[in-house]
């Protein structure tokens, strides 16, 4: 699809059968329609996501465990956060590791500032 997801880890896991460490923020797509996606996205504890944009409002409800964005909010089971399009999205993560849906359009590596 051309997302480009960077993320960083606490902690190592062990290498898969390529002998490459498993990736700790993990993407299920569940539809995309006319350049808006909703997906699954599950952060393995200690991952995080760089400071990026949307070219679209993105909606996000936290299913289990809590994410953390930037460093003053944090959601939990149940828990919904709305980043409007153009918007700085700070840095996402979860210590503790969590899933959550989002709907709308995934940043491309274009639209993160690392």
């Amino acid at each position: 699809m051309g997302t480009v997801y960077l993320a960083r880890a606490a902690s190592a896991a062990a290498p898969d059968a390529d002998g490459e460490p498993p990736s700790p923020v993990a993407i299920k797509v569940l539809r995309e329609h006319e350049g808006v996606l909703s997906y699954l996205l599950r952060l393995d504890p200690g991952a995080s996501l760089p400071p990026h944009r949307h070219p679209q409002d993105e909606e996000c409800v936290v299913l289990e465990g809590r994410l953390r964005v930037g460093s003053k909010v944090e959601i939990g089971p149940g828990g919904y956060h709305l980043a409007h399009a153009g918007a700085l999205h700070a840095t996402i993560g979860s210590a503790t590791g969590a899933t959550i849906f989002l709907r709308g359009a995934a940043p491309h590596a274009g639209h993160l500032l690392v």
